[in-house]
């Protein structure tokens, strides 16, 4: 048996990649942490064109999935170019509502990328300023919030958190573990992107930044610090993509946890060896930098989904 993309699905890929760089999306997270949703509500509805969120989306509610395999693909590339705005979370609600009566009025507006809409199974939901409709788990129950808070502080300041407030109940008996772990799964392949991103940019950095006259990336130990940072990354594909196959929520977890991890150890290296440019605004490094540690703590903190890989146990928000 061969664990491999096939060409169509490779193709797909590195269509969404030519489509996201031209996109510009520092600009649009700039803007987004800035409050101004507009470039990076453009870019969503790209993706939509491109078929992104018909992906989560069942084919009875004119979607075409869900597809984990795509899906991963896909993040992937959202966090390569470090795309802005609740993706997991509108796809996590796609699962969510499944099956339900609001199902049939949300899914195919987010199919057709008409619906950003965000998800709260804990405190925060997620860019609510910026979504349609904000859900809210309440045990086996959904809720429509009917407003938020004040912003609340991130460390990724492009991850916009606010408390969801009140809202009727619009779906009982939801999904709400399958949600959970489509989560956590998009997330995974996010933070995977967003660590091949920052190795790619210090990589880079490492052949044309000079020292006692020769390039930082012929130093030994220089070349160890991105040697481990690639193996990390490398080990966590394979486990995001067996996930893919299986949606189990052990393999979830187990991929969550390494790319998790990958990312955040990257964004540690890329750092090292940027220097103290590697801390300014101005660079973009700084774009991807604020997201690995947000990242690997959405969904299933590194702890909870230890835990879950090694007892079954449920991996949360």
């Amino acid at each position: 048996m061969r664990f491999l993309l096939d060409a169509e699905q490779a193709e797909f890929g590195r269509t969404l990649d030519r489509m996201l760089t031209a996109a510009d999306t520092p600009s649009a997270v700039r803007a987004w942490a800035g409050g101004d949703a507009g470039p990076g509500r453009a870019v969503w509805g790209r993706l939509a064109e491109a078929g992104v969120f018909a992906l989560a989306v069942p084919e009875a509610y004119e979607g075409v999935g869900p597809l984990p395999v795509e899906l991963a693909l896909s993040y992937v590339e959202l966090g390569r170019h470090a795309v802005p705005g609740p993706v997991v979370e509108t796809a996590a609600v796609a699962m969510l509502l499944n099956g339900t009566e609001a199902g049939k009025e949300w899914l195919p507006r987010i199919a057709a990328g008409e619906a950003a809409v965000t998800l709260a199974a804990g405190p925060y939901a997620l860019d609510a300023d910026s979504a349609d409709a904000v859900f809210v788990v309440d045990g086996d129950a959904v809720r429509l919030a009917a407003g938020y808070g004040p912003l609340r502080e991130s460390a990724d300041p492009a991850r916009r958190l606010f408390v969801p407030e009140g809202g009727e109940v619009v779906a009982r008996g939801a999904q709400v573990r399958e949600a959970s772990d489509m989560a956590s799964f998009l997330t995974a392949a996010q933070s995977l992107g967003v660590g091949l991103e920052l190795l790619r940019r210090t990589v880079d950095y490492a052949k044309q930044r000079e020292q006692f006259g020769v390039p930082i990336g012929s130093f030994q130990a220089v070349k160890h610090r991105l040697a481990d940072a690639l193996v990390g990354l490398e080990f966590a594909r394979p486990l995001l993509f067996g996930a893919a196959l299986t949606m189990t929520s052990t393999d979830v977890a187990a991929a969550k946890l390494a790319a998790g991890e990958a990312a955040y150890a990257a964004a540690r290296a890329a750092l090292q060896l940027h220097g103290a440019v590697g801390y300014t605004e101005e660079l973009d490094l700084s774009l991807w930098l604020r997201k690995a540690r947000p990242l690997r703590d959405a969904w299933g903190t590194p702890a909870e989904c230890r835990e879950r890989v090694s007892n079954s146990s449920p991996c949360g928000d």
